[in-house]
């Protein structure tokens, strides 16, 4: 299964904006806890102020949030041991697809969710609910360049554009970009990466820089490192790079050429509190639930009503605003699922080396 891009007309199109009641949903007064788990960090917080507790308050039911680091084999024991203590996950859409082929994920059942025709394509999955656009992005300090770079072909560039870089240390993103700075349009990037002279070619392209990359391994590390002068430019998550932003650092971001994907919501096969699950979705996907939790942090809402709900600014900052779609490349999460552990060995064994 791939997500297409979605198509721009998408975002900009209208839609009436509904509430649970008008949805059909059920409200329980009476439910136990809602156990929801998400990765936590801002987006967590997020989170926190624009679904769990309006959605305690509205819905009556009691939300007891968690964090996790998207451990597939966290979910996997308690789906076969029928000890299910989670009722919904956020998910990134490799591990879904695993999970959902697994059966450890309650199939969507999108008639009950009623939201047909109303979000982004790449949001309808069998198994998982999109529930926000996020970015991998070139970023970089503009108090260190004269110039601004434009492009992957610029970070490439270390005689125009001299000083360390960072990369993610791992081998998704990493070698689309490295694609893109060799003159591969994004439109036929993974067609290149699925043959072995592709992959040849964008491990031949990484040698070029080898020498000046500084591995990143956690989403924190990029911003620190501009902020603290070990880098000059880095690809990042684009929400990360938006609160340094805020806390006073002048570092920009090139959306020119991003790697965007989405999050979703799962329900865990098992759990006792499916109703409440769907009816937690619905409230999670609606316009003004939506910018509210874009309004915490710049990652992208999957109803396209909900831009509208933001001042220009804020609509600026997301990866799903028309500017900033331009010249991106949605992951091919199907890609992924088939070749991500053989391409993330060898790309181990590369950085080794």
């Amino acid at each position: 299964m791939t997500h297409n891009r979605f198509p721009l007309s998408r975002l900009g199109r209208g839609v009436a904006a509904s509430g649970l009641c008008a949805l059909g949903l059920a409200v329980s007064t009476s439910a136990q806890a809602l156990t929801v788990i998400s990765f936590g960090g801002a987006s967590g917080d997020a989170m926190q102020k624009a679904y769990y507790g309006p959605f305690a308050e509205s819905a009556g039911v009691n939300v007891t949030p968690g964090d996790y680091n998207g451990e597939l084999s966290r979910i996997r024991a308690m789906v076969e041991t029928g000890n299910v203590s989670w009722d919904l996950v956020e998910m990134e859409s490799p591990e879904l697809v695993r999970g959902c082929f697994e059966g450890l994920f309650e199939p969507i059942d999108w008639g009950r969710l009623g939201l047909g025709g109303v979000l982004i394509d790449a949001a309808f999955d069998e198994c998982g609910v999109g529930t926000f656009v996020w970015s991998t992005v070139l970023a970089y300090d503009a108090d260190a360049l004269d110039t601004p770079p434009t492009s992957w072909a610029d970070f490439w560039d270390v005689e125009q554009f001299p000083g360390t870089r960072g990369l993610r240390r791992g081998a998704k993103y990493t070698l689309e970009f490295a694609l893109m700075a060799d003159g591969v349009p994004a439109d036929e990037i993974y067609q290149v990466l699925e043959s072995p002279e592709g992959v040849d070619r964008a491990f031949a392209k990484l040698d070029e820089i080898k020498e000046h990359i500084q591995w990143w391994e956690a989403g924190a590390q990029p911003p620190q490192w501009l902020v603290s002068g070990d880098v000059v430019m880095t690809s990042s998550y684009n929400g990360r790079i938006a609160a340094a932003q805020e806390e006073g650092s002048n570092l920009e971001i090139v959306w020119n050429e991003s790697i965007y994907d989405l999050d979703y919501w799962a329900i865990v096969s098992g759990s006792d509190h499916v109703d409440e699950a769907y009816d937690f979705i619905a409230f999670a996907s609606q316009p003004d639930t939506q910018a509210a939790y874009s309004s915490e942090i710049p990652y992208g809402p999957v109803h396209p009503d909900a831009i509208a709900r933001l001042d220009d600014e804020q609509a600026r900052r997301m990866p799903t605003h028309e500017e900033n779609m331009e010249g991106a490349l949605a992951v091919d999460t199907a890609f992924w699922v088939d070749y991500g552990e053989d391409l993330e060995q060898r790309f181990n064994a590369w950085a080794a080396r």
